[in-house]
């Protein structure tokens, strides 16, 4: 009896309560997406059909189809043009062009200037110009970020290096207007004392004082691009990041940051639905909108740094297919979250190797490729037929983005955006 008494202590009941209750909220979190996206997504729409004498047309039928989103599908590009092979660099590009709106460019100081005044503009330059020829928006990532030195770093002291840092920032954010106007400005700043190979670079930010820095940074890059879109990004999802968050004000309390970035690197453990809401909710506070900036899941053996090669497994690529229906689907629903980037697009050169892409090592598609752009490209868009009623209107709830719409011969473009969308289509 004492065993028994034991088994079900009050104690214990309470805690498989409260298992029972949170899976049930995981649950109803996930169920109730579909409204969320219906809510939150689409915009009613209002098409007007006159004649050209300016009256409505009754019984117009009305081809509705939408060719673009305004929320950002996307993903960090760096083996753009890189590839192993030219079959590879083409299955790359055009796997990426027919699925993603959004594209993460590397900016990582060591690498993008390997001598001191040289920086690549010129591969960025390239990249940026095939995304924007395909309909793809950018974003440079990071301006600031101290996880590795340049071999230069080690001839300037800190107060020359800031001024580097600060002068790198303003040339790259004015070199790349209208072809990157999304930024990263500074990169983990949250628990930035990292040493080892970043060492100079977190002496003379420690040297500055953490907001200091990050404030200086920000100042710098609205000075060069005073209509980019500048975000914060980190892997910390907690208060702390939020407190931080907090100081990235003017003196007029104004924030210094268009955007927060949240890193969702899930190597170890795939988030649930509880968790998602609440890293969404923590950050939507401050009223700004939610990038998911690094979002990983694997399709192989979880962890960091596992031992090489890193192979993606059929049964790993059926769970990651599975995950990431779910998580995207879950941070779609949510009205604070305009983008996320998944990391990286193909297998071939992911971080760390890990079986991490869209794409395998042969860039080949995952079935996550196939999921997602299903989402993408059919489920959240909008593609109808429509006729005008008597008082030559047509009525439609359509997700945000592009679109051409048809009537006989003629074909008119609109956009769908948050609030008003009405719109006329004058018949010859």
């Amino acid at each position: 009896m004492q065993r028994l008494y034991n088994i079900f202590s009050p104690v214990l009941l309470i805690a498989l309560l409260s298992v029972h209750v949170a899976a049930q909220d995981d649950h109803a979190l996930f169920a109730e997406a579909a409204s969320r996206i219906e809510q939150h997504r689409k915009e009613d729409v209002r098409i007007k059909v006159l004649d050209g004498n300016g009256s409505p047309v009754a019984g117009a039928a009305i081809d509705v189809e939408q060719i673009s989103h305004e929320f950002l599908f996307g993903s960090n590009i760096f083996k753009w043009g890189t590839c192993r092979t030219e079959a590879d660099n083409k299955a790359y590009n055009d796997r990426y062009a027919a699925m993603l709106n959004y594209a993460t460019l590397g900016y990582y100081w060591p690498s993008y200037e390997r001598e001191r005044g040289k920086p690549n503009h010129e591969y960025a330059q390239r990249v940026a110009a095939w995304c924007q020829a395909n309909g793809i928006a950018t974003k440079g990532h990071p301006l600031a970020w101290n996880y590795a030195d340049a071999d230069w770093f080690k001839n300037v002291d800190a107060d020359e290096l800031f001024r580097l840092q600060l002068a790198r920032i303003g040339d790259c954010v004015k070199t790349m207007t209208g072809l990157i106007d999304r930024w990263d400005v500074v990169n983990e700043a949250t628990h930035y004392d990292r040493e080892g190979q970043g060492a100079l670079h977190t002496a003379m930010w420690k040297k500055v004082g953490n907001i200091e820095f990050v404030k200086a940074c920000f100042v710098e890059a609205r000075k060069a691009g005073p209509k980019a879109t500048l975000l914060i990004n980190d892997y910390r999802t907690d208060e702390d990041y939020a407190k931080l968050i907090e100081q990235l004000v003017d003196g007029d309390g104004k924030p210094l940051y268009d955007v927060i970035g949240i890193q969702s690197h899930m190597h170890q453990s795939v988030w649930n639905n509880a968790k998602i809401w609440e890293v969404c909710q923590r950050f939507a506070r401050f009223g700004v909108p939610l990038h998911f900036t690094e979002l990983t899941i694997l399709s192989g053996q979880h962890g960091w740094e596992r031992e090489r090669p890193w192979l993606s497994t059929p049964e790993g690529e059926v769970k990651q297919k599975e995950d990431v229906i779910r998580i995207y689907t879950m941070l779609f629903s949510h009205p604070s979250v305009e983008a996320i980037t998944w990391w990286d697009f193909s297998d071939q050169g992911a971080w760390q190797s890990a079986p991490a892409g869209f794409l395998r090592d042969d860039m080949t598609p995952k079935p996550a490729y196939d999921a997602l752009l299903d989402l993408i490209k059919n489920r959240w868009m909008t593609k109808v037929q429509l006729k005008t009623d008597e008082n030559g209107i047509a009525t439609i709830r359509a997700f945000r983005g592009g679109y051409k719409v048809r009537t006989g011969d003629t074909a008119v473009s609109f956009t769908v955006r948050k609030g008003n969308n009405t719109f006329e289509v004058l018949l010859p």
